[in-house]
């Protein structure tokens, strides 16, 4: 890694002369200015006035001149020792506007703007203080050491059970001295941690984006004097600590710790990457081990059986014809709820994500034999969206040629519900839906566990199999996850806890097994052995291309001109494509090139390096 260099994102040497002229450089310094305009993807040069000169550093904001606007930028080197910068004429710095970010974050943003292939001013906002800092204001370095915690033995890696409180064990983990950054992507449970770590007499920052900016400028100010505990979302990792020792990171698969716009940096990986660079020690504590968190931390610390949920798994191939997704089973399930005066949910993806065929006359579900994901009909023959494959429309099982697709709805079922249960009320509930209305039972997208909160009677997906066999490379983990966040919506698993219902027609998949087993190891140990066959992430690199048809095509053209690039597509009228290569560090480096560079001046192109979707 650490590809980006010095003289990185610096431009064409003939851009210089767009700045502007001004003062010979031969006797005056020079600094590199990253330009904070989303449009600009280069840096610049220009001269430093002596009065001036002193307050700067790598990091530091300034105001400078740019085709006719004075702007913000970000210093990326203060000092620029370049010999084709001597005799040219440059603008000068107009003024020090705050303090930024810290010479080894600007370096770390740098390389994060490579590995995700995005613009370089959006991680340099994310790593600094929302309001004014002034720049001469340093702040003097803190030492403290505090009394050991009683931090679990084992390796980098503790795998907790499906309903547990993670915030006192992230408290246990909190290194004695130096500083420690805590990612934890629940905004409730960081606050119990926060409450934990100040009830301990630490000195803790809370660093969250939903803060209010003068809260979190304080925040920022305070922790580039060290000795501290910053807890908070991905925004967090570019906390300016000094004597970064330690990172904890809780629930590393859960999603909002990747930025949803480019770039698409996950908050797990920078993390990895500064630890690396300072030395720091990394811990990470979560339900549902991701495959990329087992190959790049190693050991996982005992133990590796946990407690979940009670769990009753519905086989749909064994209920009787006319039944549809209300089996017997959710009916018992749903009646002892009502009965005990607790909510139940009941999960089903409206939109499918998968369109899902069943053999007519086994009752098995259409699926690839290469790659496990599901198949749909295409031009007479079936295809798998996940890795392309084709073949002719035979189930595997029976070697029948007649399907049938499954599309349930929400309203649908909801209206179901409301006839099966006539004693009970029921409501539907989307990611429009900003409160959970009050209802018996509760029908929705997977919207609705991200407002639950426990103790819930019965969580119960109605169709899991949309989820197992989705046409995402990341799909069993994905599904996982949602077990996770049902888990916790039943609370703890204790005599009398709430009851986690499957049904599925594939009792046997992993994602089940680990479940019911209480084994969430057996996702990411079957998940490695189809991602190293099929070269996607962790084990190659991938990224998906979307936006103007005119961006997209030019981008794939000067991709497909670079040795050991796959360019899949575009397709969905040109506006798409998929890139894969044998390596990150190569689809990273061909991301890079001037071609893509310049398709960005064509039109809207978006790059999403390691794709969750797709």
């Amino acid at each position: 890694m650490g590809r980006p260099t010095a003289s990185d994102g610096s431009g064409a040497r003939s851009e210089r002369s767009e700045v502007g002229v001004g003062r010979p450089t031969a006797s005056v310094r020079v600094c590199r200015v990253q330009p904070d305009v989303p449009a600009v993807h280069r840096a610049f040069d220009y001269s430093l006035p002596e009065a001036i000169a002193g307050d700067l550093r790598a990091g530091t904001i300034v105001r400078v001149p740019l085709h006719g606007r004075r702007v913000r930028g970000f210093v990326l080197d203060a000092d620029v020792a370049d010999p084709d910068v001597a005799g040219a004429r440059l603008r000068d710095v107009l003024a020090v506007v705050s303090a930024g970010p810290s010479p080894d974050v600007v370096e770390l943003c740098r390389w994060a703007a490579w590995r995700w292939a995005g613009p370089l001013v959006a991680l340099l906002r994310a790593a600094s203080a929302p309001n004014v800092v002034d720049p001469g204001d340093e702040p003097e370095l803190e030492t403290a050491v505090y009394p050991s915690t009683g931090e679990a033995a084992g390796g980098a890696l503790s795998i907790t059970g499906a309903g547990e409180d993670l915030a006192d064990l992230a408290s246990r983990l909190v290194a004695p001295e130096g500083s420690t950054i805590v990612l934890d992507p629940d905004p409730e449970r960081s606050g119990r941690v926060v409450r934990i770590l100040v009830d301990q007499g630490r000195e803790v920052l809370r660093y969250r984006s939903d803060e209010a900016t003068a809260g979190l400028t304080a925040s920022w100010v305070r922790a580039r004097a060290g000795a501290c505990v910053v807890v908070g979302g991905r925004t967090a990792v570019w906390a300016p600590v000094p004597d970064l020792t330690r990172v904890v990171i809780l629930d590393e698969a859960d999603e909002a710790l990747e930025e949803e716009r480019a770039p698409t940096w996950n908050a797990r990986d920078v993390a990895l990457e500064r630890a690396r660079r300072v030395g720091a020690t990394v811990r990470v504590a979560t339900p549902a081990p991701t495959v990329d968190a087992l190959e790049t931390l190693g050991g996982v610390a005992d133990p590796v059986e946990v407690s979940w949920p009670r769990t009753i798994v519905v086989d749909q191939r064994e209920e009787e014809p006319g039944h549809g997704l209300l089996t017997d089973a959710l009916a018992r399930e749903l009646r002892r709820c009502i009965d005990a005066g607790r909510p139940a949910i009941c999960v089903l993806n409206r939109r499918g994500r998968a369109r899902l065929l069943v053999c007519r006359n086994c009752r098995e579900l259409a699926r690839c034999e290469r790659c496990g994901a599901t198949v749909h009909e295409q031009d007479g023959s079936l295809a798998c969206a996940a890795c392309g494959t084709l073949r002719a429309t035979v189930c595997l099982h029976c070697h029948g040629t007649r399907f049938r697709a499954l599309r349930p709805g929400v309203k649908g079922v909801r209206d179901d519900l409301a006839a099966l249960l006539p004693r009970a009320t029921v409501a539907a509930v989307d990611a429009a839906t900003k409160t959970l209305p009050s209802a018996s039972v509760l029908i929705g997208t997977e919207a609705v566990l991200h407002r639950a909160r426990p103790p819930v009677g019965l969580v119960a997906f109605l169709e899991l199999d949309q989820e197992l066999l989705a046409p995402r490379a990341r799909a069993a983990e994905q599904a996982l996850w949602l077990l996770v966040r049902a888990a916790r919506a039943l609370g703890p698993p204790t005599p009398g806890a709430g009851v986690l219902l499957l049904q599925t027609r594939l009792p046997e998949h992993e994602v089940v097994n680990a479940v019911t087993d209480g084994t969430p190891l057996l996702v990411p140990e079957a998940e490695r052995t189809r991602r190293r066959a099929l070269g996607w992430p962790p084990f190659g690199g991938a990224a998906e291309l979307s936006g103007d048809a005119i961006a997209v095509g030019a981008a794939c053209d000067a991709l497909r001109a670079v040795t050991g690039i796959t360019v899949l597509g575009p397709v969905q009228d040109g506006t798409r494509a998929l890139v894969r290569a044998p390596a990150v560090d190569e689809l990273c480096d061909a991301l890079a090139s001037p071609g893509v560079d310049a398709a960005h001046a064509l039109g809207r192109l978006r790059v999403d390096v390691d794709p969750r979707r797709a």
